[in-house]
């Protein structure tokens, strides 16, 4: 499948996502309107007699000293709570349970965007666990599904990779094999090469500067990245890897060359028909090629994707704002 194909099919995918994600974002409801109490004409209260009050003052003693203890064991279990949250930081997590160092943000506010942070500044590097981790939290999440669902589609359409055949077994497979291009291509450029050459899969947000600047800068990152101690490097990860993920992809289970047959109506022969292989070097340079084009897209998107991501959020609010606040009840008067 072409770049130009897979590009278009991003930029639909995306805005049907972020149509149904703005569409099931709950309205805050409109708080109901409490009745007013109806007035009640009060009765003279009887008169407590001594030792009603002793007793009385004797339970309210009882209470505040229960209350007193109270708020101490509250205080210390505040203070547990704040040490365990210390600790959790150091270990390197946060509140949600993730990996320190990495967002929860998607792109489109969907696509898994888990690598990306804003700003440039100095951060803790990641471990190798916490690579991986990261990486298959964002390979395998659901979202992905219909990503694949959609390439396999078009690429169905197109009779690409005609050895995978047609009808289901055919789409089948190239749901399976878009899904293992995928998931190899990430591993490769974001946890296994990083892992092994100690560099920073993460992309950091610029923020600064024209779009042009900002553009070129996101587009840079396939070439320069940082090493786990914050120095500039040349992206290996990203060149080596996405190779490597290329010739492994192109050269296991994506098609072998093949025969098949026609009925030639003319010559009434049956005319056999040789079919190319696609396990061939200038076809593995070309998914090599669309694969780091479109990893310099992606980053291109997410250079600016936090810059959208707040406008939405600020049209969402000023929405919500604007509208108008239901009258509450008046009060009904008692007898």
């Amino acid at each position: 499948m072409s770049l130009s194909t897979r590009i278009v099919l991003l930029l639909a995918t995306t805005a049907c996502f972020s149509f149904l994600a703005l569409a099931q974002q709950a309205t805050p409801e409109t708080p109901a309107a409490n009745p007013s109490a109806q007035n009640v004409p009060a009765s003279n209260p009887p008169v407590p007699d001594a030792q009603t009050t002793n007793s009385s003052a004797a339970q309210q003693s009882s209470s505040n000293q229960n209350a007193g203890q109270n708020s101490d064991k509250d205080k210390d279990d505040k203070n547990k709570e704040k040490n365990k949250d210390k600790n959790k930081t150091a270990q390197g997590t946060n509140a949600q349970g993730k990996n320190a160092g990495t967002s929860n943000d998607r792109l489109f506010l969907a696509l898994p965007n888990f690598l990306t942070l804003e700003g440039s500044g100095q951060v803790a590097p990641l471990t190798t666990g916490q690579k991986f981790k990261v990486v298959a939290r964002g390979a395998f999440d659901k979202v992905q599904l219909p990503w694949y669902l959609s390439l396999a589609a078009i690429s169905q359409a197109e009779n690409s990779e005609p050895g995978y055949g047609q009808g289901w077994e055919g789409y089948g497979k190239r749901v399976a094999s878009a899904f293992a291009d995928g998931a190899i291509e990430n591993f490769m450029t974001s946890a296994v090469f990083p892992s092994l050459l100690h560099q920073d899969p993460r992309f950091f947000q610029s923020g600064k500067g024209g779009f042009g600047h900002r553009t070129g800068y996101a587009i840079s990152r396939i070439f320069v990245t940082r090493t786990d101690s914050g120095h500039s490097q040349f992206n290996y990860s990203e060149i080596l890897g996405s190779a490597l993920a290329a010739t492994i992809s192109t050269n296991t289970y994506h098609p072998r060359a093949f025969i098949t047959t026609r009925y030639d109506t003319a010559t009434n022969t049956v005319v056999y028909v040789h079919n190319a292989s696609d396990r061939t070097l200038p076809n593995t340079i070309s998914v090599w090629g669309t694969q780091v084009g479109y990893d310099a897209l992606t980053y291109a998107i997410k250079e600016f994707w936090p810059d959208v991501h707040r406008k939405m959020v600020k049209k969402h609010n000023q929405a919500m704002a604007a509208e108008p606040a239901s009258a509450n009840p008046s009060p009904q008067a008692g007898p």
